[in-house]
């Protein structure tokens, strides 16, 4: 609203003021101005505004910028290297799967050695047990088998061991053969079947079998053209008899297994019981020795 001058000088005389007017504002205030010239009003000169106080000019408020936040490098990632299969919760490995027989029929003596001694064919591997490995010569006249290994063989690493096996020496020196230089000898039965007690106990007919490819590559691979078993269970599971069968009815012939020449005896452990069976096993020696194109 526009102010007369009249009205300013009431409100100067009331010590109210200044009064402010818009810009364009400013034709009107003076028009009225001259209006008021002209019926005599005082100058406004003599009713001067004082300027108004200084304000002081505020601080400048500097405006800072928050702290930089540092970010905390992320740790690397590592990328994780393939995971082995496992058959437990415990991380093992699980084993390799078994020989075949065609794949053990193809071995090498280095072969044929690392494959029994990583066998899963049976369960006798479980527990620790170490498989006894046959000795010898390897290019060899005779090829001697017992049945299963035992605990003097499994502590003396080699079959036939013991006071079995000193025996075993003087009826080979008694056909001019010696287990060093052309005698192999071998264990059907690589590792010790146990009892409940952790005593020797008779093999079973699947743990023969699970044994017999790994005799037969030994064979093969010793070029032996006799096979002198010793007792009940080598001669039994090499013609494929139930195990438990007498050896009565094996003893006094001559076998073939593989084209080979077989002969059947006692096992030296029997006959350091029953002296008497001495006998018996050197008219077998006899027999063997007759029959082996290589010593007639």
């Amino acid at each position: 609203m526009s102010t007369s001058a009249r009205d300013s000088a009431f409100l100067q005389e009331m010590g109210i003021g200044p009064l402010w007017t818009l810009r364009n504002a400013a034709g009107v205030g003076e028009q009225a101005h001259s209006d008021d010239l002209a019926q005599g009003a005082p100058e406004p000169a003599a009713m001067a505004v004082p300027p108004p106080a200084a304000v002081p000019t505020p601080a400048p408020v500097v405006m800072t910028a928050p702290p930089a936040v540092v970010a905390k490098a992320a740790p690397p990632v590592v990328s994780p290297g393939p995971v082995p299969a496992t058959d437990s919760a415990w991380g093992e490995e699980p084993p390799a799967p078994p020989p075949t027989e065609d794949e053990i029929a193809a071995m090498d003596w280095v072969q044929l050695k690392n494959a029994i001694a990583n066998c899963t064919r049976c369960g006798l591997c479980k527990g620790g047990r170490k498989p006894v490995y046959g000795n010898g010569a390897q290019q060899a006249t005779w090829l001697v088998a017992a049945g299963a290994s035992t605990a003097s063989d499994e502590k003396e690493r080699q079959p036939v061991s013991g006071e079995p096996g000193k025996l075993l020496v003087n009826m080979l020196a008694a056909v001019d053969l010696a287990r060093e230089s052309n005698v192999y000898v071998t264990n059907l039965i690589k590792c010790r079947p146990t009892s409940a007690n952790g005593g020797d106990r008779a093999p079973s007919a699947g743990e023969a079998l699970a044994c017999r490819p790994y005799l037969d590559r030994e064979l093969a691979l010793s070029g032996a053209s006799m096979v002198l078993t010793l007792g009940q269970i080598a001669a039994n599971a090499l013609q494929g008899k139930p195990l438990q069968e007498a050896l009565a009815g094996s003893r006094g012939q001559v076998h073939e297994i593989a084209g080979v020449r077989l002969v059947a005896t006692l096992h030296p452990g029997e006959l350091l019981r029953r002296g008497a069976d001495k006998a018996l096993a050197w008219a077998d020696l006899c027999l063997a020795r007759e029959h082996d194109d290589r010593r007639a």
